[in-house]
């Protein structure tokens, strides 16, 4: 009978924390998104010094009106999905953002990646965002309701796959 109590005990214990790891596996990863830190396939060194300006990438997107792949862009880091870290939105010259996911769900960032600057590698394109999907990542970055509410019509916006993603200031 003592064995089949400590036998139990033994596998609660296990169980217990296999469920901890798991629930840490739905949680942003943890670090400081220090200069220089990479997340995801990794930046190239000569990526960074061909990296253009969010700006030029809209105005490229413009003019060719489609993907633009193997594309380097540099800018400053506005918010990251506080869930999971598996979106985040950059900062554009006339104050309006755009949103990048990761290739293939591949990779997450940390929350301390907002107010940074970064490069990222990947793939850019204009592309008509859905209410419900403005909503469903408005609810991940934990917007008031009366925001979330407000968001009434499809909006065109440009949308970035990242194949990585380096800190640089």
């Amino acid at each position: 009978m003592k064995f089949k109590a400590i036998l139990f005990a033994a596998a609660m214990s296990a169980s217990s924390l296999a469920f901890a790891q798991e629930a840490e596996k739905f949680g942003p990863p943890a670090g400081n998104a220090l200069v220089g830190d990479v997340y995801g396939g990794g930046v190239a060194s000569n990526t960074e010094s061909k990296a253009i300006s969010v700006d030029k990438l809209s105005k490229k997107l413009k003019k060719e009106n489609k993907k633009v792949e193997n594309i380097a862009v540099k800018g400053k880091v506005t918010d990251v999905c506080d869930k999971k870290g598996c979106w985040l939105t950059i900062q554009t010259e006339d104050n309006s953002r755009f949103f990048v996911k990761m290739k293939d769900y591949a990779f997450f960032v940390p929350t301390a990646l907002k107010g940074k600057t970064v490069v990222m590698d990947g793939t850019a394109e204009r592309k008509v965002t859905s209410v419900d999907e403005q909503k469903h990542y408005a609810e991940d970055a934990k917007k008031p309701k009366a925001e979330i509410d407000a968001i009434t019509a499809p909006k065109e916006e440009i949308r970035f796959v990242a194949n990585g993603i380096k800190v640089v200031n």
